[in-house]
């Protein structure tokens, strides 16, 4: 069985400008110096925070470009590389948040469509998010076998929705990844007790990167990226600062917090997905 490996969550407050955002991984990724393979997992929206939903359209039809450069990133540093958010074309005038898996020779072995969208009324300083506007909703759950586990990818708000993530056990999942911008003021109530639910309820790994701090669009957003324990336990906090935290998940905890506490046996309720 596979045992501990190294998980590391960055934490970003991306601008608008997609090679400067992508230079700050450059940075980050040789400052952790990894000496063994890691799977490093990036926030929602982390190579373009926009002004407005109507630019993410327009990057998306140039982004395939930033992908080919993260292909190349994976094979020089050697790592798994779970891309956050990236906006890709959709429609004329719609994209989808797609969350991209790398491979250490820099394949892309999974693609995860954001199916939560965010379409709420929240007290700061944007008042209303209205996601759906042109952003198109995911239609299938993605989960994806890789060295570190099985992994199971959502994006931000879908961490709302534990029918999902009990749908990802069902197929397998070890590994849950909750790419994030949370909201100052949602984050600051919620974003703690959402990710140890999904883990407890799960006992799975949770990564949950994340945006910090006030961008150039004027949103502000929590920060606090976290890896989680099956047992619901804080590894790593990333807090209100940009860069790097990193844990070691053992999937042989896993196993025996799975076989003392048989949940998922015990559960006599299913979730079913409907479009």
């Amino acid at each position: 069985m596979r045992q501990a490996s190294k998980v590391i969550a960055i934490q970003m407050c991306s601008g608008v400008e997609p090679s400067v955002n992508f230079q700050y991984l450059v940075e980050q990724l040789q400052q952790l110096n990894l000496q063994q393979p890691a799977l490093v997992c990036l926030p929602e929206t982390w190579l373009a925070f926009c002004h407005t939903s109507q630019d993410s359209v327009t990057l998306s039809a140039t982004n395939t470009y930033w992908i080919e450069k993260l292909k190349l990133l994976c094979r020089e540093y050697g790592i798994w590389l779970a891309a956050g958010t990236i906006a890709l074309p959709y429609d004329n005038d719609r994209y989808v948040a797609a969350s991209l898996l790398f491979n250490d020779v820099g394949d892309i072995v999974a693609q995860y469509n954001k199916m939560h969208l965010f379409d709420v009324e929240v007290d700061d300083n944007t008042q209303g998010y209205r996601e759906s506007t042109h952003c198109a909703a995911g239609t299938a759950i993605e989960v994806v076998d890789s060295p570190f586990g099985k992994i199971g990818l959502s994006v931000c708000y879908d961490i709302r929705f534990p029918g999902l993530y009990q749908a990802m056990v069902d197929q397998g999942a070890q590994l849950l990844l909750i790419p994030s911008a949370f909201t100052t003021v949602t984050g600051a109530a919620h974003w703690r007790p959402l990710l140890q639910a999904r883990a407890i309820e799960t006992q799975c790994y949770v990564i949950a990167a994340a945006q910090v701090g006030t961008h150039e669009n004027g949103r502000k957003t929590f920060g606090h990226s976290l890896i989680l324990s099956p047992w619901g336990t804080v590894i790593a906090d990333a807090k209100d600062t940009c860069g790097a935290v990193q844990g070691d998940i053992d999937l042989a905890e896993l196993m025996q917090i799975r076989t003392k506490m048989p949940v998922q046996a015990h559960n006599r309720f299913k979730s079913e997905f409907y479009e």
